[in-house]
């Protein structure tokens, strides 16, 4: 972090002369990717809400992990949403409903099962309004570096299955037929996403963390021409937004979250504008 901290100094901005603005800016340049490739991931399989009822799950297991007394109830919650992507994975599996109902009976169930442990003998719910709003400039250094760990796997796994991913998520039967394990696949897929959403959701806020899951891959969509332009605009967009929306939030006094969220939307907004001219 001290080499990251000379860089920040030596530039002219004013908002890097403070160390929380720095350290949102660190993790800002290592979630923007990582929300840019999962974004293509979550898009391209049609599971664009189910980083929402990830998010639904990851606070039922931080509401389980401040019950038991955890002193890092984050790490509760990672736990607890991996079961949550593996289980769904395999009802998905042995299941003949479409991804969509699967999705909305696990987020429906795990948003329930959190407010019922958050609120039982009475305990108020006030204490995790933090992680329905979530707060980057508060995060630390060992956030950081659980961020920048996640990023490495993420990006490893998409170099080696982004092929085989796609073509599970668009043909699951031709990808079986040619020996893609497609149940393996979604699975190890589901856990990334899982980790990603329970691992940033203190910093960008359950209520607007599905946002930035979807609109990246949705603007790309917008003016890609192929597979690479799309995963490349999908991560150049998120950079974009996560940078504006952190200098927004820091002139203005507003949200991280909701302004990198508005940016992102902006950005859509711009490129839908400009779908034609770009095919």
């Amino acid at each position: 972090m001290s080499i990251w901290y000379a860089i920040c100094d030596a530039l002219p901005v004013e908002m890097l002369h403070w160390d929380f603005m720095k350290n949102a800016l660190l993790a800002i340049l290592l979630m923007a990717p990582l929300f840019g490739i999962m974004s293509t991931m979550v898009v391209t399989g049609k599971m664009s809400f189910f980083s929402d009822a990830l998010g639904h799950s990851a606070f039922t297991g931080i509401a389980i992990g401040t019950i038991c007394g955890i002193a890092a109830p984050l790490w509760a919650a990672v736990l607890f949403s991996i079961l949550f992507a593996v289980l769904f994975s395999y009802v998905r599996s042995r299941s003949n409903h479409a991804a969509d109902t699967l999705i909305g009976v696990f987020s429906s169930t795990a948003v329930a099962l959190g407010i019922f442990v958050a609120t039982l003998g009475g305990d108020s719910f006030t204490k995790y309004n933090q992680y329905l709003i979530g707060d980057i400039l508060s995060i630390t250094p060992a956030e950081i570096g659980a961020l920048a760990l996640i990023l490495v796997f993420v990006i490893s796994f998409w170099v080696i299955s982004s092929n085989r991913l796609t073509l599970t998520a668009i043909y699951p039967q031709l990808a079986s037929s040619r020996g893609i394990r497609v149940g393996l696949s979604q699975t190890v897929y589901t856990v990334a996403i899982a980790i990603t959403v329970t691992l940033t959701i203190s910093s960008v806020g359950l209520l607007i963390l599905n946002s930035l899951m979807v609109l990246p891959a949705a603007a790309s969509r917008n003016v890609s021409k192929n597979l690479k332009q799309y995963h490349l605009f999908s991560v150049v967009f998120s950079l974009i937004a996560g940078i504006l929306g952190l200098v927004v939030s820091f002139y203005l006094g507003s949200s991280a979250g909701a302004a990198i969220s508005l940016s992102l939307a902006a950005i859509f907004g711009i490129s839908f504008c400009f779908r034609g001219r770009c095919k």
